[in-house]
């Protein structure tokens, strides 16, 4: 890997998570902490601001349904969650949370791997869509801005629609603003040709 992925591993079995080090470590990630509690977790996420953070379903501090829970509310990280417990409502929860994969322990090595990756894929996907609506969001508000500016330049100056495009146009072009601030302007400053 070129730029190495930077991990956080949150387990409270030292021996697992040591596993786990060693094992990411030798795929070419760049383990930039690991502990035993779920709180200690969430400082290090803020602290180090992984791709990828690995939580134990059971630990002290704040289990891993909660960590991940914060993680993916405030920070942006690949979640995958790994339990003792294959059980489907669990699992359920942990995804709610913000997981994207999961490991059942004990595990294999060479599971783990692919479970960082699906969970990087998802993540990537999720902020390409999250990316997406935003854009779309931000599109459909200069839209309703302009609209809007435009009904008020018709109704008081008296401008057709096009000509009041138009004005919005040239005057976001002539001060090197987005149409929806000339219309901003327009409709909150009294902005008139």
């Amino acid at each position: 890997m070129a730029d190495k992925v930077k991990v956080v591993i949150a387990e409270d079995e030292a021996i697992i998570r040591l596993d786990l080090k060693e094992t990411l470590i030798e795929e070419g990630y760049d383990v930039v902490g690991d502990t035993a509690r779920g709180d200690h977790a969430v400082e290090l996420v803020a602290e180090h601001k992984p791709e990828v953070v690995i939580l134990d379903i059971k630990m002290p501090g704040l289990d891993g349904i909660e960590t991940a829970r914060r993680i993916a509310s405030s920070h942006d990280a690949a979640v995958v969650i790994l339990t003792a417990f294959s059980q489907r409502d669990l699992i359920d929860r942990a995804i709610s949370a913000g997981a994207l994969a999961y490991l059942v322990k004990p595990f294999q090595r060479s599971d783990l791997v692919p479970a960082v990756e699906v969970a990087r894929v998802r993540h990537r996907e999720m902020r390409a869509l999250t990316d997406q609506a935003v854009t779309l969001a931000d599109r459909l508000e200069a839209r309703k801005l302009i609209d809007q500016a435009k009904g008020v330049l018709t109704d008081e100056v008296g401008l057709k629609e096009a000509e009041a495009f138009r004005f919005i146009q040239k005057a976001a072009m002539s001060g090197r603003v987005t149409m929806a601030d000339v219309a901003r302007r327009v409709l909150e400053d009294g902005l008139r040709p």
